[in-house]
């Protein structure tokens, strides 16, 4: 995942509403959204290459989303661990505090840079690991944005998706505002482009919400409703192939049930 806009609101009917757009080569195998196979409690996409995912949502009343890090002068071990499992091991694990704070003090560093989004319906962190820092923090409530950088790091992708979180929850149009906003395909001007390390050609490339390309671009845009009132999370997946192409989508709602065995 590379762009996440999204709603908190702990407390309230709807206590966390999220859009997101998925980036990857268009050649890296994945499964659309649905429940997984031989772990039926999770409903997700899913990454064929390395076994992980990007979003998805445990049937216990647990979310988790993943997006990396971008700094070429991040250095990570050429065996480290797929950032995609993060999410299913963050789905499962029982002491959910205690895994964030293993990784914080100091297991989050065998992994590429990363930005963990987890939470439950009343709590939501976000763990960045990035090159020289490791910081696990809660999220306050809010409408909040996160890309390939910190936590409401001001990128011109990420504050077009996030306004459009804005618009989608003044207007009563949710999801559809918001998606309307991360569809938009037109690229920063250059003196909005953050630096990040890469050339100024891939700069420009990536940095519009929805990144069309012939070998690399958005691949699957998410959202997520989550509804304490019916205690269900309902969630619906686009997805697009090479050039932008529209290539199919569905929805599922996960009824929640609290005491799935770990």
């Amino acid at each position: 995942m590379c762009l996440i806009a999204f709603d908190y609101r702990p407390g309230c009917r709807f206590p966390l509403r999220l859009v997101a757009n998925r980036d990857e080569f268009y050649q890296r195998p994945s499964a659309p959204l649905g429940q997984w196979q031989e772990a039926p409690d999770i409903v997700g996409g899913r990454d064929l290459e390395a076994g992980g995912s990007w979003l998805a949502v445990h049937r216990r009343g647990r979310f988790a989303a993943v997006t990396n890090v971008r700094d070429p002068e991040l250095k990570v071990s050429a065996d480290a661990p797929s950032r995609g499992h993060l999410v299913r091991e963050a789905l499962e694990y029982h002491d959910l505090a205690g895994w964030l704070k293993g990784l914080a003090d100091g297991e989050g560093w065998r992994y590429a840079g990363f930005n963990l989004l987890v939470g439950e319906m009343d709590r939501l962190w976000h763990l960045h690991r990035g090159r020289d820092r490791l910081v696990l923090g809660e999220v306050t409530p809010g409408v909040h944005g996160l890309s390939n950088a910190g936590l409401n790091t001001p990128w011109p992708k990420l504050i077009k998706a996030r306004q459009g979180v804005v618009e989608a929850l003044r207007c009563g149009r949710w999801p559809e505002e918001a998606l309307a906003a991360l569809s938009d395909a037109s690229r920063a001007e250059d003196d909005q482009l953050p630096d990040t390390g890469i050339s100024l050609e891939l700069e420009r490339l990536l940095s519009a919400p929805f990144i069309v390309g012939e070998q690399y671009g958005t691949r699957a845009m998410s959202w997520l409703e989550w509804d304490a009132e019916r205690d269900a999370i309902r969630l619906g997946e686009r997805r697009f192939g090479p050039g932008g192409m529209f290539a199919g989508e569905n929805e599922e709602s996960v009824a929640l049930a609290r005491q799935v065995p770990s």
